[in-house]
């Protein structure tokens, strides 16, 4: 992930490399594994969360070739050595400018380096939206996720807590009452955004309940052998303003993801939410030359594989890009 930042620009003689790799989630390492291993010059900028949301996951069991699971941090930095060993350099700095109105490509970084590159793969990603209360931080990954396809297994005959009142907190709902013993769906007015039908659908549930007119005020937890948990909520009635602490196996977060495209606006189209929309069947952008993949331009699966997928599909674009160019096919 990236970010916007009024840092000072203090390069002026540009780093050059054939291939510019922004962010290092499964999107942007696979990215780097593909155009390394093409033998292209290859550097991926890991931003302010080397490698992506997955750091912050404790357990994954469902990425294909891990048939007991593995822990995020771990799979990405697997990821990561895989790409340096085929020749992709990690740069651990924030790109925080772009220029894509020249060739080759412009990028400045938070420590005011000067790069360009001949192709440019955006994997800054998307970040699921936080409610901003005390213990959210501290007990995200442990008891606390923004993904019920994710971690929905690891809470089996549990009670758990949605909060939203979207489609997406419906579908997150739904999902979990396959493992979860019972499902409170936490929302902080009496009616919901969410769609007619997924309403029917979550009403008609017997799993499903409501915490209505309700918002979280903290997330309270305990440490025990080296490890943390989360083991309640503070709730508060917006209405009354009655506060109480109610037990919590887990709490999904589903108010919505935020792709981190910001410093790519006006030049890169974008859907009303941002994400960087590509072409059919494609990675390509609007820009010739930069492609983008993973959740920055994904707003349906949002997964590690799917990321990991359309990561190999930009370098395998830029490759090919690339080698007309050179033939002047471009």
């Amino acid at each position: 992930m990236l970010h916007n930042s009024a840092h000072r620009i203090m390069s002026t003689q540009p780093q050059h490399h054939e291939v510019a790799i922004l962010g290092a989630g499964p999107a942007g390492l696979t990215a780097a594994i593909y155009a390394a291993r093409a033998r292209l010059d290859t550097v991926v900028f890991e931003g302010p969360q080397p490698g992506g949301q997955l750091t912050i996951t404790t357990e994954v069991e469902n990425y294909p070739g891990f048939e007991h699971g593995i822990q995020g941090p771990e799979l990405m930095d697997i990821f990561r050595r895989q790409a340096q060993r085929f020749g992709a350099r990690s740069i651990y700095e924030t790109i925080v400018r772009v220029d894509f109105a020249q060739y080759p490509f412009l990028l400045w970084s938070d420590t005011g380096t000067l790069y360009s590159a001949d192709a440019v793969i955006i994997a800054t990603g998307a970040s699921a939206k936080r409610l901003g209360v005390p213990g959210e931080q501290e007990y995200m990954g442990y008891g606390i996720s923004a993904c019920a396809t994710c971690d929905g297994f690891f809470f089996r005959d549990q009670h758990v807590y949605v909060v939203g009142g979207g489609d997406t907190a419906m579908e997150e709902a739904l999902f979990l009452t396959r493992f979860a013993r019972q499902v409170t769906i936490i929302h902080r007015r009496q009616e919901f955004r969410a769609s007619k039908i997924m309403q029917e659908r979550v009403r008609s549930n017997p799993k499903i309940d409501f915490l209505l007119d309700t918002v979280v005020e903290e997330f309270l937890g305990e440490a025990r052998d080296g490890t943390r948990r989360l083991t309640a909520i503070r709730v508060r009635n917006v209405r009354s303003g009655a506060e109480q602490v109610l037990p919590a196996d887990g709490v999904f977060i589903a108010i919505g993801h935020q792709p981190n495209t910001e410093i790519f606006r006006g030049f890169l189209e974008m859907d009303e939410q941002g994400y960087i929309l590509t072409h059919p069947k494609s990675t390509h952008t609007n820009i010739p030359g930069v492609f983008a993949c993973g959740d920055v331009q994904d707003r349906v699966y949002r997964q590690a594989i799917t990321a990991a997928g359309s990561g190999c599909m930009a370098a395998i674009d830029a490759e090919r890009w690339l080698e007309a160019r050179r033939h002047g096919k471009d």
